[in-house]
């Protein structure tokens, strides 16, 4: 009985897989927008479950025209109605919020850079950002000045595409590629490659498959190689104009095609104006 009350619930749930990949990167770089974002899906889950038990319990569909196919477009309309209502706002995520913010763990205070799992503290990515910005900024503000575009929107892509240099793309041997921006080896690369499992999206679907990237010596290298990147292929003109407007920076890319990830320009905003960069390029 469980397991089938598990799989009803399941099969009535609200679920936006975009939506729920976008909360988990929030979760990291803005925990309260995140905790908002989570209550108004629990909202949308209650609000289709009460009314699914309405019309069960009215035996509204009880008629003629009564049939799986009728029942499972009904399904798809409470869904709807329910993000719908969710969105507008009953006042119940609110509550919910509320009750998730006081509920959640606090970072401990001790040794903030002890944690080495996924779920980092909020503590250690603001030090581990201050460490990457650091580290990167010269090279950075190089680019910048040969693009025109905004140092910090670099460090912003670099640490979207590196996981803050936690998952930066290493070699076979396990050396450092230095490829803080994902770029591809095509055929047109005559330096070193590095042959890493990723992931790629087809039609919206996320699919693991192996690719070529491209090694370089140094993280100047990679930054330099970047810049010669966008300005020398057209697709990315619009990127190069856009001066600093984050939007514009970051849907240019996606536009353009730079990843297969159709949240990508989401990610990179609310990286770009997230507290993480901004405590991390903090003096």
């Amino acid at each position: 009985m469980a397991s089938e009350g598990a799989a009803a619930i399941q099969a009535t749930m609200p679920i936006d897989t975009h939506a729920l990949d976008g909360l988990k990167l929030q979760a990291q770089n803005d925990p309260q927008a995140a905790v908002k974002g989570a209550a108004q899906q629990f909202e949308a889950l209650f609000l289709q479950m009460m009314l699914k038990t309405m019309r069960e319990g009215g035996n509204v569909q009880d008629g003629p025209f009564d049939s799986e196919q009728t029942r499972y477009y009904t399904s798809m309309l409470d869904q709807q109605i329910a993000q719908v209502m969710s969105k507008r706002g009953t006042g119940l995520a609110d509550v919910i919020a509320r009750q998730l913010s006081r509920t959640a763990p606090k970072p401990p205070t001790s040794n903030p850079m002890s944690s080495t799992a996924d779920n980092v503290p909020a503590a250690s990515i603001s030090v581990r950002a201050k460490q990457f910005v650091n580290q990167l900024w010269p090279y950075a503000a190089d680019a910048a000045q040969n693009t025109g575009i905004p140092a910090h929107f670099m460090l912003a892509q670099a640490a979207l595409e590196s996981g803050w240099g936690k998952n930066e793309i290493k070699s076979a041997n396990g050396s450092s590629t230095y490829n803080l921006f994902g770029i591809k080896a095509d055929a047109s690369w005559k330096g070193p490659v590095a042959e890493v499992t990723t992931t790629e999206y087809v039609n919206g679907v996320a699919q693991k498959t192996t690719q070529r990237f491209r090694a370089y010596g140094s993280y100047a290298e990679a930054f330099h190689d970047y810049a010669q990147l966008l300005k020398s292929q057209p697709r990315y003109n619009a990127v190069l104009t856009q001066g600093g407007d984050a939007q514009g920076f970051a849907r240019g890319l996606q536009q353009a095609g730079y990843a297969t990830d159709p949240m990508y320009a989401d990610k990179l905003v609310r990286i770009i104006s997230g507290d993480t960069l901004r405590q991390g390029m903090a003096g």
